[in-house]
């Protein structure tokens, strides 16, 4: 935990503490017909007092949008990360366990995912399904399955290896027993980094799919399709890709230092450092 007290930890922490609780505390707080009300003559307002991050092309207030579009981005890019996780936990820990023509054939498989692009794979995944919010993380999720599969792969051939696997397979313990029990618990701390990592660039992919009209569909409000919508009027109402654009940044850069704090922490060879 000593990484966390580092400036980048703690910066990293809060940014990814405030996002949350605004996705957390947002739909609670904020009538969702305040995202959907149109009102075209106060459409593309400034930022002022009355309207603190401008109005839309459609004269809908921009704050409550942004604050409603984080429980949406959010939601999109954990849960893909999750459904990430539970594909390529398995694939990667049976490969790299019990090696040989499992591990060529399973490898073989993911490699062929990894040879596209993540965007790509998921902007034609979320073609093929059709533009949905659970689509999105379908889409999202398949793709990055193999990264993380890879990862886990590797960590899980070295544990496989140590003397006290051996040792336990000697003594007739069963594969899962020693799985469970052995190989997981040595491999979920990469595991976590990854999956803090890939949040931050799951709501890229979310923005990006949003952008290109294959992400999250009006009226639900996200960042990446509140983008998408502003990209018509930049030339005369700036702020409105400002205000849902600084809030991805500013997110997957506090995930992107809480991901470094937490490979700081868990890596013994920096802890030795310190």
């Amino acid at each position: 935990m000593g990484a966390f007290l580092t400036p980048k930890g703690l910066l990293g922490l809060l940014l990814v503490g405030f996002f949350v609780g605004m996705a957390v505390l947002a739909p609670l707080l904020i009538d969702e017909g305040l995202t959907t009300k149109i009102d075209v003559l106060a459409r593309h307002q400034p930022p002022s007092l009355e309207h603190p991050m401008g109005t839309d092309q459609l004269g809908r207030e921009i704050v409550w949008r942004v604050l409603l579009g984080a429980s949406t981005s959010l939601l999109i890019a954990v849960s893909a990360v999750a459904l990430s996780i539970l594909i390529g936990l398995p694939l990667g820990v049976i490969s790299g366990y019990f090696g040989g023509w499992t591990d060529s054939a399973l490898m073989r498989l993911v490699d062929t995912f990894l040879s596209f692009p993540v965007l790509l794979l998921a902007l034609t995944i979320s073609a093929v399904l059709g533009p949905s919010l659970p689509n999105t993380i379908l889409a999202i999720g398949i793709a990055f399955a193999p990264y993380l599969a890879r990862i886990v792969r590797g960590e899980a051939l070295r544990v496989a290896a140590l003397p006290y696997i051996e040792a336990a397979r000697s003594q007739g313990a069963r594969h899962g027993r020693i799985i469970r029990r052995h190989v997981l618990p040595n491999i979920m701390a990469p595991v976590i980094v990854q999956a803090t990592i890939s949040v931050a660039f799951a709501i890229l992919a979310e923005a990006g799919l949003s952008f290109l009209g294959l992400g999250t569909q009006p009226p639900t409000p996200s960042w990446g399709l509140m983008i998408q919508a502003s990209r018509d009027y930049l030339d005369v109402a700036p702020w409105t890709a400002l205000a849902p654009g600084l809030a991805v940044a500013l997110t997957v850069l506090g995930l992107n230092m809480l991901g470094d704090a937490l490979r700081d922490a868990m890596d013994p060879t920096v802890a030795a450092e310190r």
